[in-house]
């Protein structure tokens, strides 16, 4: 058992990790940042819930327009395989993201 509270962790570099569990095949991570990640697909589901700050989620449609979400504590983006994402971080930022493990 442990408890984790994620308004004291950082890491020593953008999108560093803590990692939580293995839940029936999906890895549950704790994330910090201060910068933007990539845009990238995964080959999985994955949901991202913000923690702590504001996070500007990207995506792009499939006629390859981009939208931007704003993301406060507690909101949550579910992204299914092949939606193509990226995250940019208001200031820092901790976010639980759950999927694949090895997952991009």
């Amino acid at each position: 058992m442990s408890f984790t509270d994620p308004k004291t962790f950082t890491a020593s570099r953008a999108w560093g990790a803590l990692d939580i569990a293995q839940v029936e095949g999906a890895s549950v991570r704790l994330h910090w940042t201060d910068k933007p990640y990539r845009w990238h697909v995964n080959d999985g589901e994955e949901v991202f819930v913000v923690l702590d700050g504001v996070v500007d989620m990207h995506t792009r449609d499939a006629k390859g327009h981009e939208h931007v979400t704003r993301m406060d504590a507690g909101h949550i983006y579910h992204a299914s395989v092949g939606d193509a994402h990226v995250a940019h971080p208001k200031g820092a930022a901790r976010v639980l993201v759950i999927e694949k493990p090895d997952s991009d």
